[in-house]
C-alpha cells in the first residue's frame, strides 16, 4: 500500500519541468526570504521576481482546478457530481 503522503500533489497533471503546488509554493517561500534580505544584485533580482511570478501563476492555476473539482463535487444539481472524476493526464 502506498502512502498517500508522499504522492506529490496535482502530479496528475503536472507538465515536463513544472513543479507540483507544494513544492512551488516552498520555492516561492525560499525565493521571498531572498529578495527581502535586500542582498541580491538588481539582475538576480530581477530573476527571482520573474521566477516567482511563474511560480504565483502555477499555484493559482493549480488551485482553480481544485476549486472547480470541489464545485462540481459539491453541485447538488449537477448529476455528473455522482461519477469519480479522474485527474487530468
Amino acid at each position: 500500500m502506498s502512502d498517500k503522503r508522499n504522492k506529490p500533489s496535482g502530479a496528475g497533471d503536472k507538465q515536463q519541468g513544472e513543479p507540483d503546488f507544494e513544492h512551488a509554493l516552498a520555492e516561492l517561500e525560499e525565493l521571498v526570504g531572498r529578495l527581502e534580505k535586500g542582498e541580491l544584485s538588481l539582475d538576480e533580482s530581477l530573476k527571482q521576481f520573474k521566477r516567482g511570478v511563474e511560480l504565483t501563476r502555477r499555484c493559482q492555476k493549480i488551485l482553480d482546478q481544485a476549486q472547480q473539482v470541489v464545485e462540481q463535487l459539491t453541485n447538488p444539481d449537477d448529476e455528473s457530481s455522482a461519477v469519480p472524476i479522474e485527474p487530468a493526464e
